[in-house]
């Protein structure tokens, strides 16, 4: 039996989440809110890969303030108003597609945020062009050509924990079942892990200890706030010496294991424009094996995984428990379905799509009764 296609459970304080397989839609920023308000955009792309055939969905980084977008396009769940637009569209959504767990990404975008989209270039916007003043654990920019962000004070640091507790119960209030936070890809909480961006001499600066202080405090607050499934995505590596490392990322996942996680998300990089990344099929895996095998705790792999059989090697081997993809979903948003027809698995569909395969693909569709007229 194809793993893949398995059910996954996750035993979380409030109680089972159960997916119906282990292929887990990562989060994949769209730049198309306003005001950090979902838009018609999200409607229809969230409507798009609940219909997926995936077991979760993420939906992208959403900042729990104003300034910790990452560009002034990014989504948000802050205030009533960002809360009632993500409300309205992620209901649609679920509305039109078969029933699926939703997990939201939570985050802050520290040094890296007020940029604009990438297809703008990315670059920082200054606050007389419509940009923001960014703020980090040190007063170092992410570019040397970039101004400073500003280095967050003790009273800082307790308003942004906040921020992340809001933002998750207003998650909670709209029914969604899964929070993973966002300590990747050289935004805030990955900022105090690495000692590229972190050099405070407080307690919250200069050993491994007090790096990893503020991400625990910020997860141990949402712990107590959220009682469904929580977890953290993580850079495994910043791909530069001197940097954050695999060692370091498999101890901080024993430790978020004792404070009530109930998975990590193993990506890489993000921190340092001087990264050196092999970049290739599962270029990520092994960091995601180093840790599932450090600290026990479920463990979802990510990173050029496009093809149903490589998925599915990924878990036969046991280098994680679940697969995440993102691109590979953009490109077909079906890839579910076609990975069910590849494996032998099955997914949920609504009636419309069921006279949808092709004729030599075995029917994969759970309680479809199709007839011809």
């Amino acid at each position: 039996m194809s793993l893949l296609f398995t059910p996954f459970t996750f035993d979380a304080p409030s109680g089972p989440l159960t997916l119906p397989n282990r292929i887990v839609v990562a989060p994949m920023c769209q730049y198309s809110a306003e005001n950090g308000q979902a838009t018609d955009w999200h409607l229809a792309h969230w409507t798009n890969l609940l219909n997926s055939g995936a077991g979760l969905f993420t939906i992208e980084a959403t900042a729990v303030s104003a300034v910790g977008r990452i560009s002034p396009g990014c989504l948000g769940l802050w205030d009533d108003a960002t809360q009632a637009a993500l409300a309205d569209k992620l209901h649609r959504a679920r509305r039109l597609a078969p029933a699926m767990p939703v997990c939201i990404q939570i985050s802050h975008a520290g040094r890296k945020a007020s940029s604009a989209a990438p297809w703008h270039g990315g670059m920082l916007i200054a606050p007389e062009n419509g940009g923001w003043q960014p703020v980090a654990p040190s007063a170092l920019p992410h570019l040397p050509q970039e101004a400073p962000p500003t280095e967050l004070s003790l009273a800082d640091l307790a308003q942004i924990k906040a921020d992340f507790v809001n933002t998750a119960r207003r998650s909670h209030a709209l029914g969604i079942e899964a929070i993973e936070l966002h300590a990747a890809h050289g935004y805030l909480l990955h900022q105090f892990l690495s000692p590229i961006s972190n050099q405070r001499s407080d307690a919250y600066g200069g050993s491994f200890e007090n790096r990893i202080r503020f991400p625990l405090e910020v997860f141990q607050a949402v712990r107590e706030a959220f009682g469904g499934t929580l977890g953290m995505r993580i850079s495994g590596t910043d791909w530069v010496d001197g940097g954050w490392t695999i060692e370091e990322t498999a101890e901080l996942s024993i430790q978020l294991k004792k404070s009530g996680a109930q998975f990590v998300h193993i990506s890489s990089g993000g921190v340092s424009p001087q990264q050196k990344i092999a970049i290739g099929p599962d270029y990520q895996v092994h960091l995601a094996k180093t840790v599932k095998a450090a600290s026990a705790l479920t463990t979802i792999a990510v990173g050029l995984i496009t093809e149903p059989a490589q998925a599915e090697a990924v878990l036969q081997r046991g280098d994680a428990d679940l697969v995440a993809l993102a691109r590979s979903f953009l490109y077909k948003p079906r890839w579910g379905w076609e990975a069910a027809v590849a494996l032998g698995g099955t997914v949920d569909a609504q009636h419309q799509y069921w006279r949808s395969l092709p004729r030599e693909a075995k029917n994969i569709f759970n309680d479809a009764k199709i007839g011809m007229r």
